[in-house]
């Protein structure tokens, strides 16, 4: 199996679970006072460190979770203050389930919400957004960059508009961490979700970010660990684990972001050369300063996507209609639909993205079992 899929999850790195095995092994709960406990509380902290420095935050500002799924959750419905009554969300029409169900879950309960439409690329106007602004506006929310085409988006200049009017701002980071630079302070957002299995980090354990002085109402109600605004027994392997990862990706980001340019950019223009611009179709921006290093979406005018998915995998090859969290759903993609993608390529646009140890043997081998493939439909 050729594995080009990274976007819905990543193989663990050996090097990630060599640094969790000792604390799988040790006993020790975090909030103990005897030695295990301590021991443990050292090695929950010096990821904590880690992770902050990395993402450029302060270690107070790391909350982590259970996935990226849930750190969206908790900022989402922290920050709207949904417990005194209806307000108003704007967020993009092309953000990921874990992002868009809770919005919509908010709207169900009375928030009015805005969605301002995006480019052809699939990036946001921020400014756009901003003009949906109200007295009333809770909170916005916009992606750093999209699961499905790669598209970066313009978060920083949000956060310019809205924080200044006190709106908070979220991102959801969860494709960003681990594939480009991700710096939080930088960024000038209140709180910012992860998730490591997207950075060849264990399944499991996610974090979110959250701005010193932001106030975040949990859902959940427990101990008071992690300030009480992620209460419950923290899983210190994990947390290990997410850390690693990240250091990982920061000791070998250079190359791994030329690597992945390189072998992107292979598979496309291979499949445009043998079929020609008219049948391979880039779905997201032209310039690559605007999207992520080993993700791209490509449309096949007039063919099934889910037969095409279903013929791929057969020939070996890994690869997605989009987001893995809704690849059960026969509706077209909403990041598609929402760039207004023609109807000839609506449904037959695959996700192809590349992870730490995609070579270039293997975008090769890819290429030779997509193109007969192609050809034949």
């Amino acid at each position: 199996m050729i594995y080009l899929d990274h976007n819905a999850t990543t193989p663990l790195d050996p090097e990630v679970l060599e640094a969790m095995r000792p604390h799988f092994l040790a006993g020790g709960n975090a909030e103990s006072r005897h030695a295990a406990g301590r021991a443990a509380r050292r090695a929950w902290e010096e990821a904590r460190e880690s992770v902050a420095r990395i993402l450029g935050a302060d270690p107070a500002e790391v909350v982590f979770t259970s996935g990226g799924t849930e750190a969206n959750n908790l900022a989402l419905f922290g920050l709207s203050g949904e417990e005194s009554g209806a307000g108003h969300i704007v967020s993009s029409p092309i953000e990921h389930p874990a992002v868009a169900e809770p919005v919509a879950s908010l709207q169900a309960d009375g928030f009015a919400v805005d969605r301002p439409e995006v480019d052809r690329s699939g990036v946001a106007d921020a400014r756009r957004m901003a003009e949906s602004f109200t007295g009333r506006t809770r909170l916005a929310t916009l992606m750093l960059a999209n699961n499905e085409t790669g598209a970066i988006q313009p978060v920083r200049e949000l956060a310019g508009l809205a924080i200044p009017r006190g709106i908070p701002v979220h991102t959801d980071a969860v494709q960003a961490v681990g594939r480009i630079p991700v710096h939080f302070r930088a960024l000038g957002v209140s709180t910012l979700a992860a998730s490591a299995h997207k950075f060849h980090g264990p399944v499991g354990v996610g974090l979110l970010l959250v701005k010193r002085g932001v106030r975040l109402r949990s859902r959940l109600l427990g101990g008071g660990q992690q300030q009480g605004r992620r209460p419950g027994t923290v899983a210190v392997p994990l947390a290990v684990g997410l850390a690693k990862a990240l250091e990982i990706w920061q000791a070998r980001a250079a190359e791994r972001t030329a690597a992945w340019v390189a072998l992107r950019d292979r598979l496309e223009s291979a499949l445009v050369a043998a079929l020609g611009p008219g049948r391979v179709i880039r779905n997201g921006p032209e310039d690559d300063a605007r999207r992520l290093p080993q993700t791209v979406n490509l449309g096949f005018p007039g063919l099934d996507g889910d037969g095409l998915l279903m013929q791929l995998d057969l020939a070996g090859v890994a690869a997605s209609l989009g987001s893995a969290c809704s690849s059960g759903a026969s509706r077209p993609s909403p990041t598609l639909v929402a760039m207004r993608v023609p109807d000839d390529r609506l449904r037959s646009s695959v996700r192809f993205s590349l992870g730490a140890n995609t070579t270039a043997a293997d975008i090769e081998e890819a290429i030779r079992r997509i193109l007969p493939i192609l050809e034949a439909n």
